[in-house]
């Protein structure tokens, strides 16, 4: 695709919302971009689907987003999906098929990235954020965890984007390759092996999920300690109403913790949450 396409002209397009009525199911596009031919005139959309879970009929579901986006724009689509589930290990097909005993309707042929069937060791040498990131979901043997999560980084730290892309991609790797404390050791030696300059740049985005995740707990703590002071205050609540407040910021959480002191039931509760929707 890569071959025709003018890279300049990409335009990221808002996700697209479909309504199946007779299933009752809504859909939404993950990625959806118009792009301008190189080689030609005219323009067509990209349509980037990410499937976490294996799904019966993906091809059918991959297919109805085709035609709907086709109708819409009246352009020609592109469909691929990357597929990050770690099992089944099987090869999801990319076929589409409409047929008869007497003839062939349709044949819709869509691209796939089946990430837990590519090897990990091919995207080591690519400068690519992406790259980085979709390592931590490709095939890994048990032993190479730790150093893939190091080159990972190593890859990441080479690469010159902004701390906020940077922040992004290693978190992306944080949550989807976490280490057991044997792990840890190993991944740890790793980065002791690398050159000073080189190993401070990964230690400072090492530092930084230690810090996320301090914060984290402390902002789960803060949650907690509120629920039991309600609990005392007022009784249990509902579980839509606790579903409420643990879907609230942290500033408005601290409000509430403020607040609570002057409730008397659980009325007074739902009255303050209401207010936060006005």
């Amino acid at each position: 695709m890569l071959a025709y396409t003018d890279i300049s002209s990409i335009e990221f397009l808002d996700k697209e919302i479909f309504t199946d009525v007779t299933a009752g199911e809504t859909y939404e596009t993950d990625i959806l971009a118009k792009a301008r031919f190189s080689n030609q005139d005219g323009h067509f959309l990209i349509h980037i689907e990410n499937q976490s879970y294996k799904q019966r009929k993906f091809e059918r579901r991959m297919y109805i987003y085709f035609a709907r986006l086709s109708e819409k724009h009246a352009l020609p689509v592109y469909s691929i999906a990357v597929l990050s589930y770690e099992n089944p290990r099987t090869p999801q097909s990319n076929i589409y098929r409409v047929t008869f005993p007497d003839k062939t309707v349709n044949v819709f042929d869509f691209g796939i990235v089946q990430l837990n069937l590519l090897n990990w060791r091919q995207f080591l040498h690519k400068e690519n954020p992406v790259a980085a990131a979709l390592m931590a979901k490709m095939l890994i043997a048990p032993k190479d965890r730790p150093k893939v999560k190091f080159e990972c980084l190593r890859l990441l730290s080479t690469l010159r984007i902004d701390k906020a892309r940077t922040k992004l991609v290693s978190g992306f790797v944080d949550t989807y390759l976490k280490l057991n404390a044997a792990e840890e050791q190993i991944f740890q030696s790793e980065i002791a092996k690398l050159e000073p300059v080189r190993q401070e740049a990964v230690m400072e985005i090492v530092t930084s999920w230690q810090l996320q995740g301090r914060e984290e707990g402390r902002q789960e703590g803060k949650l907690e300690l509120v629920m039991r002071q309600l609990n005392r205050k007022i009784g249990l609540m509902a579980p839509d109403v606790e579903e409420r407040i643990r879907n609230i910021t942290v500033r408005q959480l601290e409000n509430l913790a403020e607040a609570l002191l002057d409730f008397t039931n659980s009325e007074d509760l739902v009255n303050w949450l209401n207010e936060l929707d006005n």
